[in-house]
């Protein structure tokens, strides 16, 4: 015999809702499954970068699946795991290690400049994509080695820098690409701080960076790099034609093996680039100027610009936070390996940082020789 309820009845609402509750729950739960499968799997080179505060918080806050972290530093490992609370067992000595169980999404590095090429040179065999803290190298000779790597293997090598995810920059270029300003004439871009001692750098982070070797120079690679890449970015993608650099040493107690004021001009064709980095400054700064034929725009920070036009209207304005995948450097490098973003042609790829590697080498070369480098 079948039994059918009557709708309206109440031992049909309980038997709807009920259903409906249960596709619901189900629903939530697939939902929330699949946001803890998408969190981004990656593997940590290195912990002496102070940059690694950032992906770390980004671990704890749960925007992260970090597998593994490769630092053969014991203090280094034991201070992360307190100040943190990473598992023990997320630890090895060595990156190869690590990956002989791990299979990440991505290894991402903070380790020394000079050391970025041997985790390419693990990595990319396995096929496994790479983003390092900027630069993309101490020197010309490892980001080529680096390229090689990458085209071999078919691998992404992509390049971070804190000022790719500020909005005020965003809307510079934005009002550029627009063309509210014609052709652009000239580039400012003002990157430094009092020095890395003298802001409470730590002690491992400082090792390195204050060292010719495993840094590749001082000031001049550390905040030189910044500028190369924005104006490599507003260039197009365009080589320079040319570079001339001053570096100085105004704190050899402080700094002996390195430079700690850098001024570099870049020549294109159709345009001037100044890049002004230093440890030498009363305040940290981090801005960009572009100086157009009939306009200027001005970057103050990561949020604030202002606007100059040849009629000499002006305005200033809070750039409007950025949209995703463009707004944090992990939403930029999944979008990357999904294939929604190619990563070939922006801030962060591998094109660009060829290029200021390019600038910086030539900006070294300037500076020992006392002359315009033609590139």
């Amino acid at each position: 015999m079948k039994y059918f309820l009557k709708p309206g009845s109440a031992a049909f609402s309980d038997l709807f809702f009920s259903k409906f509750s249960f596709v619901l729950l189900s629903l939530l739960t697939f939902h929330l499954h699949s946001m803890s499968q998408s969190l981004l799997k990656v593997v940590i080179a290195g912990l002496n970068h102070d940059h690694v505060h950032n992906i770390l918080r980004d671990y704890k806050a749960g925007k992260v699946d970090v597998i593994g972290i490769a630092e053969k530093n014991k203090e280094l490992q034991e201070k992360y795991i307190r100040q943190y609370q990473i598992p023990d067992s997320l630890f090895t000595g060595d990156l190869k290690e690590t990956l002989r169980t791990k299979k990440p999404d991505a290894v991402l590095g903070y380790n020394a400049v000079a050391d970025h090429l041997g985790v390419v040179q693990v990595c990319a065999p396995l096929g496994i994509p790479v983003m390092v803290e900027k630069p993309l190298a101490a020197t010309l000779d490892q980001a080529r080695a680096i390229e090689q790597l990458a085209k071999k293997y078919k691998v992404k090598v992509l390049t971070n820098y804190e000022t790719t995810w500020y909005p005020s920059f965003a809307e510079v270029k934005k009002a550029v690409d627009q063309d509210r300003i014609g052709k652009i004439r000239k580039m400012v871009v003002h990157d430094g701080h009092q020095g890395p001692k003298e802001i409470g750098c730590s002690t491992e982070f400082l090792s390195w960076l204050t060292d010719p070797v495993k840094n590749g120079a001082g000031a001049l690679n550390d905040f030189g790099c910044y500028g190369a890449d924005l104006m490599t970015m507003f260039m197009k993608g365009q080589r320079p034609v040319a570079v001339t650099a001053v570096l100085r040493h105004y704190k050899p107690d402080v700094y002996p093996k390195v430079d700690d004021d850098a001024t570099i001009m870049v020549e294109y064709p159709e345009a001037t680039g100044l890049i002004e980095a230093s440890w030498n400054w009363p305040f940290s700064i981090k801005d960009l100027e572009i100086f157009g034929e009939t306009g200027y725009f001005h970057a103050l920070d990561n949020t604030h610009y202002v606007s100059r036009m040849r009629e000499n209207k002006k305005d200033s304005a809070t750039a409007p936070a950025l949209q995703a995948p463009f707004q944090d450097p992990l939403v930029y490098l999944a979008a990357v390996l999904s294939n929604q973003l190619s990563g070939d042609d922006d801030l962060s790829s591998l094109k660009y940082n060829m290029i200021v590697m390019e600038i910086l080498d030539a900006a070294r070369r300037s500076a020992a020789a006392g002359k315009r480098i033609p590139l």
